[in-house]
This record gives structure tokens, C-alpha cells and sequence, in this order.
């Protein structure tokens, strides 16, 4: 059988930290998962990623694939050393990566950590945890804003009596939190892989996006929006209304404001220890000419105003 550089499946050094290691994995998981990709040869190169995670995640597998490194490189034949059950390692296994059981992992798994295992055979009475699955659910903006409770439906592995793992359809009440912000993961306990010859399952880790909102946009715990004023109103100030997700406001436009100009709304965003702001960006809306009267009353303004907009273009 070939040596199996871990390393480099994963895609990280060997000093990589156990926070490294666990980015990359779920990175690769979320690319290569068989549920959802369509890269080509998706479900191999995930057996493959989750059993490297599999390995390098396990201080104690870590440790051990480690002592090997030296002496054999990526795709060399590789036999394991007189001594290697001899070593006094003990492994507790939690469970392929993935949902797969022990019958998923590669024959250069096995000969390294099965046979560490008391030459058990395949999965023989392996009591393992099953891994975490990882999954993103859509939200809206006001679900953040306000906490709620959503019903998700998911395809989740499921082991057979027969140790087999297939999937099925899934539906779970999911509590969103107040003040969940885009990137931010809900951990269902338990929820997860299940796990093999009685072990417990893993747990599922949510990772929260937000539908598109006609209004707002979302900035880490900041909101943003386009406030249209009238010329006038930027011209010589006023007291404009603000929709916020709380309530609309009263806010004040300077005068001479101008397109671009950011107003400021403290503590308007999303609900946290420390709130976010809100931030209305002014952009002045031209009233259409659409009467001989309205035509006329810009014909003054042309005549009454000294103004060349483009007298920074040097024009």
C-alpha cells in the first residue's frame, strides 16, 4: 500500500496548530461534501480529507503518524515497522469524519491504528463517537434582530443494523439567537454523525447566513442603507424619518449635505453587550421635470445659481 501524507491532504504544514487543522478540515468539508459538491471525484477526496482529520486531530494519532514522517514520503510502499503495535499507544477513536464507519477508512488507517487497536479487525467492537457535521442555514435579518425559532430539514447520515450509513431527510426546530451575526455557528449537541457500536453522536454545527434584505446591508453588527433626501433638504437641512428593525426615527441632515455623506445612527444595529450602529448613507434624488411648470423653475435655478459642478475637473 502507498504512504498517505496527511499533511498534505489537509493542505498545512506539520507545525500546523489544532486551530489550523480544524479551519482546513471544515473548509475541505464544506468543498468536497458528497451532499453538495459538484467538484469531480467530491465523495473519494472527502473519505480522504476526514480521514486525514481523523489522524491529525487526535494528539495521540498525531503523535504516532508523526514518528513515520521521516521515513517515508507521499505515495512510496509503505509496510508499518516490526515494532509499531509494540509502541504502548493507546487510541479511543471518535468516529470517521463524515458520517462513514470504520469500513470507510483507508487500508493504510488500518494498518496503523487498527492493528494498534489489538488486531481487532474492521470495526469489531469499536465503540466510537461520531463525528460533527457541519451545515449553513439561510435567516432573516429579523430573526437576528429579534431571536426566533425555525424549522430546518436536512439530509443527515443514519447507520444501519448492518453498520451501513445512508442518509435521510431530517426536520429540527433550530432557536436563533438575538444578535447572530453572518459567519457565527449554532451548535445542535448531539445532532450530528451517529456514532458506531453505541457511541455517541457528534454534534452539527449550523453556519448562519442571511437572506437579502431590501433595505439594510450587514456589516458584522453594523446595518447600512441608502437614505434618498431631496435637494432642499440637502441644501438647507431637515428632520428626516429613518426605518431602523426597531421602529422608524427622526434624524437630522445637515445642511449643504451631500451624496455620500453617512449619518450615524448609534446603537441601531444588531443587538449585542455592545450594540451595532446604523449608518444611512445620503444620496440627493433629482425631482423629475415632468411639467412645463417644474421645467420652468429649473430654467431659474440655472439662472439663479453661480454653481459649475464640475469645477474640480477643471472644467
Amino acid at each position: 500500500m502507498e504512504y498517505k501524507d496527511y499533511y498534505q491532504v489537509m493542505g498545512v504544514p506539520r507545525d500546523a496548530s489544532q486551530e489550523d487543522i480544524k479551519r482546513a478540515y471544515r473548509k475541505l468539508a464544506r468543498k468536497y461534501h458528497p451532499d453538495v459538491s459538484k467538484e469531480p471525484g467530491a465523495e473519494e477526496k472527502f473519505k480522504e480529507v476526514a480521514e486525514a482529520y481523523e489522524v491529525l486531530k487526535d494528539p495521540e494519532k498525531r503523535k504516532a503518524y508523526d514518528e513515520l514522517g521521516s521515513r517515508w514520503q507521499p505515495g512510496e510502499d509503505f509496510r508499518p515497522p516490526p515494532d509499531w503495535g509494540e509502541q504502548g499507544f493507546e487510541f479511543h477513536g471518535e468516529g470517521f469524519p463524515g458520517g462513514g464507519g470504520a469500513e470507510a477508512f483507508s487500508d493504510f488507517f488500518e494498518s496503523l491504528f487498527r492493528h494498534r487497536a489489538g488486531g481487532r479487525g474492521r470495526g469489531a467492537n469499536v465503540r466510537m463517537r461520531g463525528s460533527d457535521e457541519h451545515a449553513r442555514i439561510h435567516v432573516d435579518l429579523d430573526d437576528a434582530f429579534h431571536g426566533a425559532t425555525r424549522t430546518l430539514t436536512l439530509r443527515v447520515p443514519e447507520r444501519a443494523p448492518d453498520g451501513t450509513v445512508h442518509t435521510r431527510q431530517k426536520t429540527l426546530n433550530v432557536r436563533i439567537p438575538k444578535g447572530v451575526r453572518p459567519g457565527q455557528h449554532i451548535r445542535l449537541a448531539g445532532q450530528g454523525a451517529p456514532g458506531l457500536g453505541g457511541g455517541e453522536a457528534g454534534d452539527l454545527f449550523l453556519e448562519v447566513a442571511f437572506h437579502p434584505h431590501p433595505i439594510y446591508r450587514v456589516e458584522g453588527r453594523d446595518l447600512h442603507l441608502d437614505l434618498p433626501i431631496a435637494p432642499w433638504e440637502a441644501a438647507l437641512g431637515a428632520t428626516v424619518r429613518v426605518p431602523t428593525p426597531s421602529g422608524t426615527v427622526e434624524v437630522k441632515v445637515p445642511p449643504n449635505s451631500t451624496s455620500g455623506k453617512r449619518l450615524r445612527l448609534k446603537g441601531r444595529g444588531l443587538p449585542a453587550r455592545t450594540p451595532g450602529d446604523l449608518y444611512a448613507t445620503l444620496e440627493i434624488v433629482t425631482p423629475p421635470a415632468g411639467s412645463d411648470k417644474t421645467k420652468e423653475f429649473y430654467r431659474r435655478m440655472a439662472k439663479e445659481f453661480p454653481f459649475n459642478p464640475r469645477a474640480k475637473l477643471g472644467v
